[in-house]
C-alpha cells in the first residue's frame, strides 16, 4: 500500500514541479530536472545523509521513468491543469504523510532514535520542494504557508510513538495516515499556519540619534535648573 502511496505522491510532486518550472519559463529539460528535483530530492538527500545506499532511484530506475513521463504530460496538458488543482492538493497531502512515514521508517530500521526519525521524515516529506523552489528562485512556500512542515513533523512523531506503544506497523501506518493527511486538508480549508515572525531593519542615521540626545539631555538640564516657586 504505501509504495503505491509513494508512487502516486512523487507523480504529484513530479507535476508540480513541473508547473513551476514552467512558471519560469525553462526548456524541456529544465522542466524534468526540476520535476525530479521536487519528486526524489527528498528521499535522496535523507539516503544520502544518513548513509543508506543505494538510493531508491538507483535501485528501481522505473522511478526516475515515471517521474520523466509525468513531467512530459504535464507540458503536454498544461492548459487543463487549472482544472485538477484540487485534486493535486489532496495528493500532495496524501503524499506528505506517505514521505513523512517512509522517512521515518528508514530512520528506524537503520537504527536511530526518535530525533533522526522526525528530521528523516521531514527530509523526505519537505525538502524536494524546497530544493524545487529554490531551483526556480523564490522562498520555499512549505516556509510560509499554511501548516506543511509541522504536519511532516506531528506525523512522524505519531508514527514512532504508536510503534513504541506496542502498535503493530500496518495499524501504526494507517493510523498516522489517516491523522496526517485530515490534518494537511483541515490547514488547507481553514489556512492554519504557524506564527509569522516579521522583522524591518530600521536604519537609523547617528548624527541625528546623537543630537536627538543631546536635546533630550539639555531639556532635563533646564527642566532640573528652573526654580520652584511658591505662591
Amino acid at each position: 500500500m504505501l509504495t503505491i502511496l509513494w508512487a502516486i505522491g512523487i507523480t504529484a510532486e513530479a507535476v508540480t514541479g513541473a508547473l513551476a518550472a514552467g512558471r519560469e519559463r525553462m526548456d524541456l529539460f529544465g522542466v524534468t530536472m526540476v520535476a525530479f528535483v521536487a519528486a526524489l530530492g527528498g528521499g535522496s538527500l535523507r539516503d544520502v545523509l544518513l548513509g543508506h545506499y543505494p538510493l531508491v532511484w538507483v535501485r528501481d530506475p522505473q522511478y526516475v521513468l515515471l517521474v520523466m513521463a509525468a513531467a512530459i504530460l504535464t507540458v503536454s496538458v498544461a492548459g487543463l491543469m487549472n482544472y485538477f488543482r484540487q485534486l493535486f492538493l489532496v495528493l500532495d497531502a496524501l503524499g506528505l504523510v506517505v514521505f513523512s512515514i517512509l522517512g521515518a521508517r528508514v530512520a528506524l530500521e537503520m537504527g536511530h532514535g526518535v530525533t533522526i526519525a522526525v528530521v528523516a521524515a521531514v527530509l523526505t516529506g519537505v525538502a524536494g520542494g524546497i530544493l524545487r523552489d529554490l531551483l526556480c528562485d523564490r522562498v520555499p512556500l512549505v516556509l510560509r504557508e499554511e501548516l506543511y512542515a509541522s504536519v511532516s513533523v506531528l506525523s512522524a512523531l505519531l508514527f514512532v510513538a504508536l510503534l513504541r506503544f506496542g502498535v503493530q506497523e500496518n495499524a501504526a501506518v494507517v493510523a498516522t495516515l489517516v491523522t496526517g493527511f485530515v490534518l494537511r486538508l483541515l490547514a488547507l480549508r481553514f489556512r492554519w499556519r504557524l506564527p509569522v515572525f516579521a522583522y524591518e531593519e530600521v536604519r537609523v542615521n547617528g548624527a541625528e540619534a546623537l543630537r536627538a540626545r543631546l536635546s533630550s539631555f539639555r531639556a532635563l538640564r533646564l527642566l532640573r535648573s528652573r526654580p520652584v516657586v511658591d505662591d
